[in-house]
């Protein structure tokens, strides 16, 4: 039995019918398109399935598809503007913090939802908000320094 669901992802507003027990990692990935979160563990033990649905980060690899019905979701790809990168963005670049790059979009999604509800985090609430998140390629800290470098350009620019 198939659910009629609406989910609002990047801004745009998308129709879709889900099987009860389907994953909205599932769903984006496979029907709509948005392949930039990644399926590693389906366990929501490693974060790379990270989005951000409603303002908070969420492993999309335990949400039901159904759960998220209505729902405004933010992927990877919905990160840039126009042709710019996000800050976040930049700072990973400048900072070298992608090493393999697998485990990226769902670092930046989590830092992304810190940064909109904090910010101008501390080094500690970075590292907290990123305990979910494995990268087995950077160590962190590159990582950690990238998110805090977003904080302070954002905060200088506003």
């Amino acid at each position: 039995m198939n659910i009629p669901i609406t989910l609002v992802v990047n801004g745009h507003r998308r129709h879709v019918s889900v099987e009860p027990t389907e994953m909205l990692l599932d769903v984006l990935r496979d029907r709509l398109g948005y392949v930039g979160a990644n399926k590693v563990c389906a366990q929501g033990i490693c974060g790379a399935c990270t989005v951000i649905v409603d303002g908070q980060a969420a492993t999309s690899c335990l949400l039901l598809a159904a759960q998220a019905d209505g729902a405004q979701i933010r992927t990877v790809e919905g990160l840039e503007n126009g042709r710019a990168l996000d800050p976040l963005q930049e700072a990973f670049i400048n900072y070298g913090a992608v090493q393999c790059g697998f485990c990226t979009p769902g670092f930046l999604m989590t830092a992304r939802a810190l940064l909109d509800e904090n910010p101008t985090p501390t080094r500690e609430e970075i590292v907290d908000a990123l305990r979910g998140n494995i990268c087995r390629c950077t160590g962190y800290a590159k990582i950690v320094e990238a998110v805090a470098a977003a904080a302070k350009a954002s905060a200088a620019s506003a």
